[in-house]
């Protein structure tokens, strides 16, 4: 019988990679690495403002880059190419909705949550609600979306890490799978010291990192295999014909309503991330907030504009490379090779070593840079929103700052031991993070800052609701996984119109649905918190640290009086609404 580490290993290495150590790009890359590190010391936290918003004082530009570092993870990088590669016009679905996400924060979110004027998400939902129970619930969905995207993210740190390291594994753990230890251990152990705040310099850097490499690895590949002379992005439409019908004809291996449910769940799932959110809780004010979200989405699509040409590139090297004894479409193209097709597609271009070392480089700072956004946010998450919200609400800055340490441990050891026998592609796992993004979290920061009627008992109806939906084909479709391996749903019929990478598609319009008319038949939430949610669109400017209600209560207006709020000091010295019901 054959050893199932054995089996686990040949099914990660990818197909036609040189896993052997590198002494190039191992230094590059460690270098790289003991930067992160040495930025996470000198910019290490002081107070929970730093530890979670940055203390409110990044700039435009930094900000902008430090969303397209945060945005632009394993799953861009790595898995966007992959999905184009395997399956053709299905994986512009990514591009369409990564990208359209955006211009719905930008327009409707961006400037309105920096106004609202939170540390973190489920502050946001708790606050709004005057619910401790819709914090928590948005807490656990944090937390479970900064497990569930990170998986993906240290994969593509440990297939990128096999190229450069080789395949060097030890006390009977596989090279795959050593990469996924050591690459964890170095993000948690710069995250643990700098916060927010290191994390934002860090991810400017990282920036600068994953978009030299890649766009250097996709204009030196077209121009040296003769693929392009000036533009790569337009002018590898030359080589679709020689790809296969996936390319050209629409729909050819998927069904037009799965490319509306992924696209649709990757749109309002961008409006949902925690991790993304979060972004605008760092700058200075509401201006900022717009405007580094332009600047950021200029930064990723200098990326996404090019992932379909480093697609075409790297899919007809893998076609013709005698290495892989394979012909494009042929089963045997694992999703691991897809994975690393960006390092692979350098590597068969037979360009220099250390080349394909710095592209490599570039998909690890990618992963590091998005996997330190979700970690702090799930930390903060554990910290803020239920440890010093919810137990202890006398916490001293210090006790909360070792609560986000510990949580941020906690996520990084769950994500190793999931990571280490993954159930899907880098951009499959990463899917499933942003349907629950999409069902539980985007109608609630859109109801919550336009509909100013939206009330706790429609929040917490409408989240469960979508917690449910999510729930069922993740069960349908990921447990089979690691039951069976077979990757056969239990129904067939329910993959077939509740995709777990789509299922946002059902979920949010019930949500919606839900939320109003249970809003409707329920009371209004108090006048104060109407007067909140009128702040957030007001042409008034507000103070670098101002929120919304600070402004409605310095202005002379009704303080926030209800049944179910109550108000005291927190450990920073702010004052903070609890609440005594639900």
């Amino acid at each position: 019988m054959m050893d199932a580490g054995i089996v686990l290993q040949s099914g990660l290495l990818p197909q036609g990679m040189d896993v052997s150590f590198k002494i190039g790009p191992a230094i590059l890359v460690l270098g790289m690495l003991a930067i992160f590190l040495l930025i996470g010391f000198v910019f290490r936290v002081a107070d929970t403002e730093d530890m979670w918003v940055a203390g409110r004082s990044i700039g435009n530009i930094e900000n902008g880059m430090a969303i397209g570092a945060n945005w632009m993870s394993a799953a861009s990088y790595l898995g966007m190419a992959a999905l184009i590669a395997l399956s053709g016009f299905y994986g512009l679905a990514f591009v369409v909705g990564w990208t359209t996400g955006y211009f719905i924060l930008l327009i409707f979110m961006a400037a309105q949550m920096r106004r609202f004027g939170k540390y973190t998400a489920p502050d946001f939902v708790g606050d709004r609600f005057n619910s401790d129970s819709a914090r928590a619930i948005a807490a656990i969905t944090t937390f479970l979306i900064a497990f569930v995207y990170a998986i993906g993210q240290a994969r593509g740190m440990a297939l990128v890490g096999l190229y450069i390291f080789g395949d060097l594994g030890f006390a009977g753990f596989s090279g795959y799978q050593a990469m996924v230890i050591f690459m964890m251990t170095i993000t948690v152990g710069y995250l643990t010291l700098s916060g927010m705040l290191g994390a934002t310099k860090n991810m400017a850097v990282q920036y600068v990192i994953l978009i030299s490499a890649f766009l250097a690895g996709m204009y030196v590949i077209g121009w040296t295999q003769g693929y392009s002379t000036l533009l790569p992005q337009i002018e590898y439409g030359m080589l679709l014909s020689e790809l296969g019908d996936e390319f050209t004809e629409p729909f050819a291996h998927s069904s037009p309503y799965l490319w509306i449910a992924t696209c649709f769940s990757l749109v309002v799932g961008t409006c949902g991330l925690p991790h993304v959110l979060v972004r605008f809780y760092t700058v200075e004010n509401e201006r900022t907030a717009r405007w580094s979200t332009v600047t950021g989405l200029f930064f990723i699509c200098l990326l996404y504009l090019g992932a379909p040409a480093y697609t075409a590139f790297g899919t007809r090297l893998y076609d013709l490379n005698p290495a892989t004894g394979t012909t494009y479409g042929d089963p045997s193209m694992s999703g691991s090779t897809a994975d690393v097709l960006v390092v692979i597609a350098a590597q068969f271009a037979n360009l220099p070593q250390w080349f394909v070392g710095l592209v490599a480089a570039g998909g690890i700072a990618a992963a590091i840079a998005t996997t330190a956004g979700l970690f702090i946010t799930g930390s903060s998450a554990v910290s803020h929103d239920i440890y010093t919200n919810l137990i202890n609400e006398d916490a001293t800055q210090q006790q909360q700052i070792l609560v986000g340490r510990l949580g941020i441990v906690a996520l990084g050891v769950l994500t190793t031991l999931a990571a280490l026998d993954p159930a899907a592609p880098i951009a499959a796992l990463v899917s499933y993070a942003f349907s629950l993004a999409g069902a539980v979290l985007f109608p609630m920061f859109f109801l919550g800052l336009w509909w100013e009627n939206t009330n706790r008992q429609g929040a917490l109806a409408g989240m469960l609701t979508g917690l449910t939906i999510w729930t069922i084909p993740m069960i349908n479709e990921v447990v089979p996984n690691y039951m069976s391996g077979s990757g056969e749903a239990f129904v067939p019929v329910l993959e077939q119109w509740l995709p777990a990478i789509g299922s946002a598609l059902v979920a949010v319009p019930v949500v919606f649905a839900v939320t109003i008319i249970v809003s409707v038949m329920t009371d209004e939430p108090p006048l104060a918190t109407k007067k909140m949610v009128r702040q957030c669109h007001s042409p008034e400017p507000m103070g670098q640290q101002q929120a919304a209600e600070d402004v409605v209560t310095d202005g002379g207006e009704t303080p926030r009086t209800t049944d179910h709020v109550r108000t005291n000091t927190r450990s920073d010295g702010r004052k903070r609404n609890g609440r005594t019901g639900s």
